[in-house]
């Protein structure tokens, strides 16, 4: 389905979408850009979950990092995720599906807390997150063990569902494999007028997209800049990216409340 498709959707318009920030981190330039200059200070990434509901499934995509392997990475959280839900008014055992964009330790974390989800995976990221890339330390290194074993015993509970490449995951809600920064990567497109794109880490901050730098962490380098060119003539058509990690995403929205910055309305139904 291209981009003019989702826009004539009939339901194209019926997910309200809202970015939870839980923490955030100042990170020196050289662990945030694989080349930096020299005269580069430091960076900051922030750390989100988002929530996609529209009256009859509640999806969440991601689940943030764990507290405890958050501390050991020295990323301190602001809000756990679940608390996060719950001020808006979202129960853990109200999330009907959780879209995972990748297993890396701070979109994984935090699966046992909902009993009642589906878990959305590319077959590809599971693969890479338990076969032989895990060899090699550098190649882990964003990866929790406990996270990756809980989705293990989740498939043994019937409750992953494996995809593979490009997907509908429900009506006005399109899933895109992209790969790069991880495997399995995928990022969540929710139909509109201008249709909006959950890009989790297939971009990490809105001017990478700018300035074709990258994150120093990744699968493969290919498949990272060819995201960016998949994500570019998205936005040529009409769409509206959010970067995985942008300090600008709780700037450039209403925020649900007035005096709580860490919590935006990306998309309002019917927007």
């Amino acid at each position: 389905m291209t981009l003019s498709d989702q826009k004539n959707s009939p339901r194209s318009a019926d997910w309200e979408v809202i970015a939870l920030r839980y923490a955030s981190k100042k990170l020196p330039a050289s662990h945030a850009l694989l080349d930096p200059d020299p005269h580069e200070c430091e960076h900051q990434l922030d750390y989100f979950v988002w929530l996609c509901r529209n009256g009859e499934r509640t999806v969440l995509v991601d689940t943030g990092f764990d507290r405890v392997e958050g501390e050991s990475r020295g990323r301190v959280m602001q809000i756990h995720p679940v608390d996060a839900l719950a001020r808006i008014g979202v129960a853990a055992a109200d999330i009907t599906d959780i879209f995972i964009t990748h297993l890396h330790y701070d979109h994984a974390g935090n699966l046992k807390y909902f009993p009642n989800a589906t878990i959305h995976l590319q077959d590809s990221e599971m693969s890479y997150a338990t076969g032989r890339c895990m060899c090699h330390a550098r190649m882990r290194k964003p990866f929790a063990v406990a996270d990756v074993t809980t989705a293990v015993e989740l498939v043994y509970r019937d409750r992953v569902r494996f995809h593979d490449g490009d997907y509908r995951l429900f009506p006005g809600l399109q899933a895109k494999h992209v790969g790069g920064h991880s495997k399995g990567l995928q990022i969540l497109v929710v139909d509109g007028d201008a249709p909006l794109v959950i890009a989790s880490d297939a971009v990490h901050l809105r001017k990478y997209l700018q300035t074709d730098e990258i994150f120093p962490m990744f699968s493969n380098y290919l498949e990272t800049v060819e995201g960016y060119r998949v994500l570019r003539e998205m936005m040529d058509e009409g769409a509206e990216i959010l970067p995985g990690h942008d300090p600008d995403v709780v700037t450039l929205y209403p925020r649900v409340e007035p005096d709580w910055e860490d919590a935006v309305i990306v998309r309002k139904r019917g927007a």
